[in-house]
C-alpha cells in the first residue's frame, strides 16, 4: 500500500511529485545545476513547469548538458540546428538567451570565483524558509527578485525578470516555499 504523504497541491503528477520531493526548495550549489535551472527557468517563460520537466532530459542532449563553456561559444549553424529540434522549446530569442546567458555565467564565475558564490551572496549563504500557509500566499515575485533581476540585467543576462528569477530562487533552494502541511515544509 502507498504511504499517503502530503505535499504541495501543485505536485499532482508522478514528474510533478518526483521534482517536488528531490529538488524543489533543496539549496544548489552545483555549478552546472545552477546553470541549467537558470537556462530552464528562462526556457519556461510564457509556459507550464511541467512542458519543461518533460522536456528536461531531451534539453541537456541539445545543449551539451548545460555545459555553459559549450554553450558560450555556439554558433548561428547551432541555433538553427535546436531551432529544428522538435523535443525542446523552439524559440529563437530563448536559445540566443541560453547562449547569452552562459557568456555571462562564465564572466561572473572569473569575477566571483564561483557563480554559486554570486548567487548565494544575496542571502548570506542563507536559504529563506517561508512559512506560507497555501500555495495562494506565495508571492510570484519579491524585493530580493526583483534586486537580482536587475542586477542579473545589468550584467547582460537574458530572460531573467523578477517572477523567473523567484522561480529559480525556489528551484535552487535560496527560498524554501514548501507550504504547512507539506512534508518537506522548511518550519517543523
Amino acid at each position: 500500500m502507498e504511504e499517503l504523504i502530503q505535499r504541495c497541491s501543485w505536485a499532482t503528477t508522478d514528474l510533478y511529485k518526483e521534482y517536488h520531493d528531490n529538488e524543489w526548495g533543496k539549496p544548489v550549489h552545483d555549478e552546472n545545476k545552477l546553470f541549467e535551472m537558470l537556462i530552464l527557468e528562462g526556457m519556461q517563460a510564457g509556459l507550464s513547469w511541467l512542458t519543461i520537466l518533460n522536456k528536461r532530459e531531451a534539453f541537456r542532449i541539445a545543449f551539451d548538458n548545460f555545459d555553459c563553456k559549450k554553450i558560450a561559444l555556439y554558433d548561428d549553424a547551432k541555433i538553427e540546428k535546436l531551432m529544428q529540434n522538435s523535443r525542446i522549446v523552439r524559440n529563437r530569442l530563448k536559445i540566443k538567451s541560453a547562449i547569452t546567458n552562459a557568456q555571462q555565467f562564465i564572466k561572473i564565475q572569473e569575477s566571483y570565483g564561483s557563480f554559486d558564490s554570486f548567487i548565494w551572496s544575496y542571502v548570506d549563504g542563507k536559504p529563506i524558509l517561508n512559512q506560507f500557509q497555501t500555495e495562494t500566499d506565495i508571492p510570484a515575485k519579491t524585493a530580493l527578485s526583483d534586486q537580482i533581476s536587475k542586477d542579473l540585467k545589468k550584467l547582460g543576462f537574458k530572460f531573467v525578470g523578477s517572477t523567473i528569477i523567484y522561480a529559480y530562487m525556489q528551484a535552487i533552494g535560496i527560498v524554501n516555499d514548501h507550504v504547512k502541511g507539506c512534508h518537506l515544509y522548511a518550519n517543523k
